[in-house]
């Protein structure tokens, strides 16, 4: 049996256009960005695809749109049918994820 961990980034590890070819593959990255906007008040997807860097670069966003990336991700690698890990870690702001 193999053990596997998930880590996930903090921030500055943000950029244009980041998980759209997951997306592509997974319905639930994009879910979860819609579940995510609606409580944040803003659409966290278009952000991070089509908004100038200096936007997602904003701590404003950058925190919430990392958080949700990272959820999306787990949520992504369950639906793909992965492993559960016998442990989550982050570095910085990716704790958050890891205690998602």
């Amino acid at each position: 049996m193999t053990t596997i961990a998930a880590v996930f980034p903090g921030q500055g590890s943000q950029s244009a256009g980041m998980l759209a070819d997951l997306a592509n593959h997974y319905d639930t990255v994009r879910s979860t960005f819609d579940e995510a906007s609606e409580v944040f008040g803003e659409d966290l997807w278009a952000i991070t695809q089509d908004n100038p860097s200096d936007r997602l670069n904003s701590t404003l966003y950058t925190q919430p749109a990392m958080l949700t990336a990272g959820v999306a991700c787990a949520r992504a690698w369950r639906a793909a049918g992965g492993p559960e890990p016998a442990l989550a870690a982050g570095h910085s702001l990716g704790e958050y994820s890891a205690l998602v």
